[in-house]
């Protein structure tokens, strides 16, 4: 009788005879040199909200000096947090756009930065391909607010990036970022936002496909909601789904990280036009995160930048998705 170890022995003997008189022979103790690769895979990562494919893009990521940056605490309090949760400064921050297909129309929120941010950013168009999309496909572009690292990449060489799109911002962002006065009021240092602004939105406008919403109001009727959440910038909201009872809701930058602000809501950055203004609407979006169980994405939550809000012993706390690899 022919035991499972007699038969072992047999299987990896005609395997290895096998092997030898194949074409493709590969040696065990191969030290083969190779250069380094020095890419990572495409920025894309995909799930379904009820009946609503949700892909999370990657625009790539920047190191930002973000513990010089909060407001109502300390560089040095904002380092010592940071170094607990394993994260250097300057800081990585992702900066992440997600893109909805609804099965008669693709929208996408936000728009990444183009070209004004540096070579690790700017990546959102590539990884809109690279996820099986093109640009020309989108029909809207649903902005949360107007900031470089959100409407920057609506163009590339003052030419539209999304040539087929609707753009929609809120209304109150546009009457403030392009309005002449309030540049000329303007700190010299928030002068360029102003610029930037004009200059992405200017060939939506001059093609009559820029449109605006209304606080709380629907930026698409019946697919995107919208939450307003203003103290960022004077129009800066959430922008929510829901399909089947379940429900995404992107929060654009009630955070910048997933550690500090989540332990000290009250942290504001300096990009807010309205600090006190952001932190209460930080802590509306954080206590009805923790109450209604959704699904969150951030703008500069470690990409994929999804998952839950928890309370813990220090305020809340930031609970990524875990990673399937099925949609």
């Amino acid at each position: 009788m022919i035991s499972r170890r007699d038969l072992l022995k047999s299987t990896l003997a005609a395997g290895a005879v096998g092997a030898v008189g194949s074409t493709v022979f590969v040696p065990l103790g191969a030290q083969a040199k190779a250069p380094f690769a020095g890419t990572q895979a495409p920025g894309y990562y995909r799930l379904m909200v009820g009946d609503v494919e949700v892909t999370a893009l990657s625009d790539g990521t920047g190191q930002f000096p973000i513990a010089d940056l909060y407001v109502n605490t300390t560089p040095e309090q904002a380092r010592l947090a940071l170094a607990n949760a394993f994260q250097g400064t300057p800081t990585y921050l992702s900066v992440n756009a997600y893109l909805l297909n609804f099965g008669d129309r693709l929208v996408l929120l936000d728009a990444g930065t183009s070209d004004l941010m540096g070579p690790s950013l700017g990546k959102l168009p590539a990884n809109i391909i690279a996820s099986g999309y093109h640009p020309d496909q989108i029909d809207d572009v649903v902005i949360t607010h107007i900031h470089p690292d959100h409407t920057g990449g609506l163009t590339l060489g003052g030419n539209k990036v999304f040539r087929n799109a609707t753009v929609h911002v809120p209304d109150a962002d546009r009457d403030f970022w392009l309005s002449g006065e309030n540049k000329a009021n303007a700190p010299e240092d928030a002068k360029a936002f102003f610029d930037q602004a004009a200059a992405s939105l200017k060939p939506y406008i001059d093609s009559n496909t820029l449109e605006t919403y209304a606080p709380d109001a629907p930026a698409i009727p019946g697919m995107v909601n919208t939450t307003f959440r203003p103290g960022h910038t004077p129009g800066h909201s959430a922008l929510w789904i829901e399909s089947k009872g379940e429900k995404l809701v992107y929060w654009g930058d009630i955070t910048h990280g997933d550690v500090v602000q989540f332990d000290e809501p009250d942290v504001a950055i300096a990009f807010d036009v309205d600090p006190n203004q952001a932190i209460k609407s930080r802590e509306a979006a954080f206590t009805e995160a923790v109450q209604e169980k959704y699904l969150v994405a951030g703008c500069h939550i470690a990409f994929p930048g999804i998952g839950h809000v928890r309370e813990d012993e220090t305020m809340y706390d930031w609970v990524p998705m875990n990673y399937r690899a099925d949609v």
